[in-house]
């Protein structure tokens, strides 16, 4: 992260054992079906994304003090969230998919706070070096940059569509998966991480992991 002055963070809600079980067997199926796309492991956190941003590296010490200091007032480990269908994002001829979470007051209030803790240090945009990257920028979406510097316009507030990532597979193979009954579930958040991001939104490096209050 030296190389640049701006870092692509997400701020994200680390899911319990319920869901991490869930989302590796949905990847190890998907990885199946599409054998180049990613594992969910050690460098491709599941995760529920509360907020991306481009903020100055210099400050990523301050940003995570301010999430620390929000999540501080909150009993997460408390929560009871719901798993409720499967979706994907197309990126012709391949989709993103992933497992949609049921929007709650508590995912809502959380969002707002850390929007307006992050506001002092966020940067409007950034570039590819701002990611994680296995092929110097080249696996990094135009569309990724843009969602990311655009995110609190078009993906939070009443647009807020809580999700856990689970991998790419193509697009045939993601329709006759979504048509396919889903048993909804429930789980609750383990913690949160301040992440760098990756290709596809992924949550590649671990910048801060933060503990919750039991």
């Amino acid at each position: 992260m030296e190389h640049s002055p701006v870092t692509a963070i997400d701020i994200a809600l680390e899911p319990d054992a319920t869901m991490m079980q869930q989302a590796c067997a949905d990847n190890a199926r998907l990885r199946t079906a599409f054998p180049s796309g990613f594992a969910l492991d050690a460098t491709h956190h599941p995760h529920v994304t509360m907020l991306q941003q481009f903020v100055r590296t210099a400050d990523l010490d301050q940003v995570c003090a301010v999430v620390a200091k929000v999540l501080a007032k909150e009993n997460a480990t408390r929560w009871t969230l719901k798993a409720i269908k499967y979706y994907y994002t197309p990126f012709p001829p391949i989709g993103l998919a992933g497992i949609v979470v049921e929007p709650t007051d508590d995912l809502h209030r959380l969002q707002r706070e850390l929007i307006a803790a992050g506001a002092p240090f966020t940067v409007k945009t950034g570039a590819a070096p701002a990611f994680v990257s296995d092929e110097q920028g080249r696996d990094i979406q135009a569309a990724l940059i843009s969602y990311v510097g655009n995110f609190v316009t078009i993906a939070a507030g009443e647009k807020f569509r809580p999700h856990v990532t689970i991998g790419v597979a193509p697009e045939a193979y993601l329709k006759g998966m979504l048509a396919e009954p889903f048993e909804t579930f429930t789980f609750s958040p383990a913690g949160v991480s301040v992440y760098q991001l990756g290709t596809f939104g992924t949550a590649r490096k671990e910048i801060n992991g933060l503990a919750l209050r039991p």
